[in-house]
């Protein structure tokens, strides 16, 4: 091919042409450093997971509710919505300063945020503690996003498939032992009156046990970060030179006159002259190209469908079965969630790289979101069978069927995380592009609980309005579906 013929290619041809792709090796995956990220993202899933099944009883045991079963739903949708309203106003800084500052602060500071977070959420006797622990656990952790900017720096396009197949790994983890932990440490008292029965403290807080195992690995997970990590961003800035640097354009801002007119014109210059260096992290509005934004939409609306079946299934599973839910208490629903995380982690594991090599990462994320709408379908059959059989095999059966077909949907952020990279301007705005990107997402998880949450409340309150909540997952669900009809069909690349 010539070169003319060479720089007309269509710019949404693929890096490996498919006929190249089996002939063409995969750069070993860097295991040393790939295993410290995924031990340190271990403690977000393990924490988030651990409190899920006693958050319905938590915020009974609070008095908010005030006896009002159909209020319980709003309260936890407003829980868990709080987390992301904090996580939204941070986490574009958190994963900007990694550009500048590298990967490792940031990720040292956000297990620290979690451990102690989760340590005041297990103290909080009132709804306004657990709101505002819930808050600093989101303000003060920007790890998630910073974790896939970190695997991008050390991956490449041969190897990133596989890496972040394993990134389930700490999500099956954290999936499996967070509910067993928050289900039967929770309430020890009570469980095991043998052992805790005569503990004063364990009495008043009841959820401390289940929150202090959580926090503990944590604080492990930090020492084994600040020991094994390597910086992966190769030209940093100090924390101080930064402050320094954002003072003085705020003096310039107010005092524009008190440079000289060549400083100003210097100053310019080698802002745009930064802006044109692959080495150098561009401003916000160099991002927003139309690759980010289509990209930005598409994890948008991923996010806002799953994280809105995601907060149903533990409240549909806690809700009364004359209520349209299935009636089952913490430990069960730990048990349940604990069995889910391991075939989901697993799943992707196994299948996830080779699947993406089959049909690609567009196909991939279309599947499983096309496979959301059965599984929202399976919410009122399930209580359906169980006001008419009980909860026996056939309940189980279909709530095993619901559980596998939401296990491709999850399968859609490592297939958008894929996209972060080539829609990214240039190499060294990796870690602004996906923060950027996480920020939108996390305003997408404030909408997701919080209003799902008021319609399941919604529709416990009246059974004519019973599918009410469905309905409204199932346009999330288009939304999603018709957002990722502007994806290319092949995964964009970077000219530089």
């Amino acid at each position: 091919m010539s070169p003319h013929q060479s720089d007309q290619e269509d710019e949404e041809s693929p890096l490996l042409r498919p006929e190249r792709q089996h002939t063409v090796g995969k750069t070993p995956l860097p295991w040393h450093q790939l295993s410290v990220v995924l031990f340190s993202q271990l403690t977000e899933p393990l924490a988030s997971q651990a409190i899920a099944p006693f958050v319905p009883q938590l915020i009974r045991d609070v008095g908010v509710t005030h006896g009002d079963e159909s209020r319980v739903g709003y309260f936890v949708g407003i829980l868990s919505s709080v987390f992301y309203v904090a996580q939204a106003l941070t986490t574009l800084h958190w994963n900007s300063l990694s550009d500048h500052i590298g990967r490792k602060p940031v990720i040292l500071t956000g297990l620290f945020g979690i451990s102690m977070s989760i340590f005041l959420f297990g103290l909080s006797e009132t709804f306004g503690g657990l709101v505002l622990s819930r808050a600093l656990w989101g303000a003060l952790n920007g790890n998630s996003g910073v974790t896939k900017s970190t695997i991008m720096d050390i991956t490449d396009p041969t190897n990133r498939a596989q890496a972040f197949g394993l990134l389930s790994l700490p999500w099956m983890t954290g999936n499996a032992i967070g509910p067993l932990i928050g289900g039967s440490l929770s309430r020890p008292a009570d469980r095991f009156p043998g052992l805790f029965g005569q503990s004063t403290f364990l009495k008043t807080y009841p959820y401390f046990l289940a929150c202090a195992g959580p926090a503990l690995f944590a604080a492990l997970a930090w020492l084994v970060t600040y020991m094994l990590l390597q910086e992966t961003v190769s030209t940093t800035t100090s924390l101080w030179s930064l402050i320094q640097n954002r003072c003085r354009n705020i003096y310039v801002f107010i005092f524009p006159k008190s440079l000289p007119m060549t400083a100003d014109r210097s100053h310019s210059d080698n802002t745009i002259q930064d802006s044109r260096d692959d080495s150098k992290p561009l401003p916000l509005r160099a991002l927003l190209t139309s690759r980010v934004l289509i990209m930005i939409l598409n994890y948008a609306t991923l996010a806002l469908f799953e994280i809105a079946l995601r907060s149903t299934i533990p409240v549909f599973y806690a809700t009364p079965v004359d209520l349209g839910g299935l009636g089952l208490d913490p430990p069960r629903i730990g048990n349940i969630l604990s069995v889910s995380g391991i075939i989901n982690g697993l799943f992707q594991v196994f299948f996830f790289a080779s699947l993406h090599d089959r049909f690609g990462t567009k196909m991939l994320l279309t599947y499983g979101i096309a496979l959301g709408v059965p599984t929202i379908i399976a919410f009122p059959i399930i209580n359906a069978l169980c006001l008419t059989y009980g909860t026996g095999v056939t309940v189980w059966f279909a709530v095993g069927l619901q559980l596998a077909m939401y296990i491709p949907l999850n399968m859609g952020y490592a297939c958008m995380a894929m996209y972060v990279p080539v829609a990214s301007p240039n190499r060294a705005s990796v870690g602004a592009t996906n923060g950027l990107a996480q920020t939108v997402v996390a305003c997408a998880r404030i909408i997701g609980p919080a209003s799902t949450m008021s319609m399941f409340s919604f529709s416990v309150k009246d059974p004519s309005n019973a599918w009410t909540v469905y309905y409204f997952m199932m346009a999330l669900a288009l939304c999603a579906m018709g957002a990722s009809c502007l994806l290319p069909r092949q995964m964009w690349t970077r000219s530089n």
